[in-house]
């Protein structure tokens, strides 16, 4: 192949250059894709798509009173099923078809202008670094010789481990624990700190109690030292001398920006462990390069990517000016109960705002629906501040779904008010929000004195 010449180089094809190919290449951009494995990425081969496929079969098994044998078996065909059905949408042949130039193979940067694939050197007007992230593997002595899992390698299993160790206590740790118990193993989690620790204390307790009812044992605070055995039996040492022993093990401790095969530094890109250096604009400190996603080093969710490729294709394609701002961003740890954060927590409020801050907790036990479901475990907890929402954590059935409307409230920077007049169907857990939106209203309005003297002036008054 000859050398290339094009308007945007996007390396990588998950979820974020996916978007940016897409759409520049619709509006007229002549793009060059590069990927070095898989189409899609990490959310459709190894995290969103099949985890959450797999708690779904797990949820299920639960709903019928248990997991029989062929369940474990029977969730991996539906996780291959679901990744087999989205595939095509993230094939070659499909932005082929669009008019982008996929090439797959692994860019590396030979100048601040060019980068090199498969021998053929390509040089683009702008660049967008999208690779993603891959599981963070800890020095941890012994683990390499030891068969281990990480996500992505956990769902090609054919059948139910006897008893999972799992090494990390975070969302993705915590997920596959609940759905592998549902599913029949056993399973301990094992975190050096405590589980779920960026996020509210109260919400994660609630999570947390229900996996240990569950069966779940949760071990925090225990620092893994090494690691030994082999297929079957596995074991893990913490401080203290204390050894948790099982039959498969999963190390699920974080993730890792994927930047080693790119040779930024050919190409001036400043970059530490942590990502990508960008400013606001997602510019990188090449100018021509830009970062989204998973190594610009502001979170690690897929719609983060999405958000971040309409922002370059806005910069690239129209000169427009544009500025990447995260305190919107929601995230959500699917377990059941689910917990969803958007903005600060009441913790990072308090210290933020002080005594300009009012927090409303609302139980899902005061929502009709919730009571109806049987679903009354849960709660939301509304920060506000200046008459606006600037935190909301949730949890509880469909804590994912719940916290929509407060982000749309956020990312447009509305004021409470406008949740609390909306108008919702009844009965819905949807509710939920409004009343905590009403609470913060309600003593403005029945504790005022002055209120009631108006309401009692307008009486006397009326005819």
């Amino acid at each position: 192949m000859s050398d290339l010449n094009t308007d945007i180089c996007i390396i990588g094809a998950g979820s974020g250059g996916l978007s940016v190919a897409a759409g520049a290449v619709q509006m007229g951009a002549r793009v060059i894709l590069i990927e070095g494995h898989k189409m899609g990425g990490d959310c459709l081969n190894y995290g969103c798509v099949p985890s959450k496929a797999l708690l779904a079969q797990a949820k299920a098994a639960k709903a019928r009173g248990g997991a029989e044998p062929q369940d474990f078996r029977t969730a991996m065909d539906h996780v291959n099923a679901t990744i087999a059905t989205i595939e095509p949408h993230d094939s070659v042949d499909r932005f082929e078809g669009l008019g982008v130039q996929v090439i797959q193979g692994y860019a590396q940067f030979t100048t601040p202008h060019t980068v090199k694939v498969n021998g053929t050197t390509i040089r683009a007007r702008r660049f967008v670094i999208a690779t993603g992230s891959s599981p963070l593997v800890p020095p941890i002595p012994g683990l390499d010789g030891v068969p281990f899992m990480t996500n992505e390698t956990l769902f090609t299993q054919h059948d139910c481990p006897g008893h999972l160790l799992i090494i990390g206590a975070g969302p993705i740790g915590l997920e596959m624990a609940q759905a592998h118990r549902r599913l029949g193993a056993r399973v301990t989690v094992i975190d050096g700190a405590s589980a779920l620790g960026r996020e509210d204390p109260e919400a994660t307790e609630l999570v947390v109690t229900q996996l240990r009812h569950e069966g779940i044992e949760i071990i925090e605070h225990a620092q893994v030292e090494k690691v030994s055995g082999r297929a079957g039996a596995i074991e893990v040492q913490v401080k203290g001398g204390t050894i948790f022993a099982g039959t498969h093990l999963l190390v699920a401790v974080g993730r890792k920006p994927n930047l080693e095969r790119l040779n930024l530094d050919a190409a001036g890109i400043t970059h530490d462990r942590n990502g990508i250096k960008v400013g606001a604009d997602l510019r990188s400190t090449n100018r021509r390069v830009f970062a989204i996603g998973d190594v610009a080093g502001h979170g690690q969710f897929t719609h983060l990517a999405g958000y971040h490729a309409g922002l370059v294709i806005r910069s690239i394609l129209f000169s427009l000016p544009v500025r990447a701002r995260h305190d919107h961003i929601p995230r959500v740890t699917y377990t059941d109960p689910e917990l969803a954060q958007i903005g600060l927590t009441e913790a990072q409020a308090r210290q933020k705002f002080g005594g300009q801050l009012s927090v409303q907790r609302i139980g899902y036990d005061q929502i009709d629906r919730a009571q109806a479901d049987g679903r009354t475990d849960g709660f939301i907890k509304l920060m506000v501040a200046r008459g606006r929402p600037v935190g909301v954590t949730l949890a509880g059935a469909q804590a994912g779904e719940l916290i929509a409307p407060f982000a749309l409230a956020i990312a447009n920077n509305l004021k409470l008010g406008a949740i609390a007049a909306t108008v919702l169907p009844y009965p819905t857990l949807a509710e939920i929000g409004k009343r905590a939106a009403g609470a913060y209203f309600s003593p403005k309005l029945f504790d005022n004195p002055m209120i009631k003297r108006v309401v009692r002036m307008v009486q006397r008054w009326l005819p």
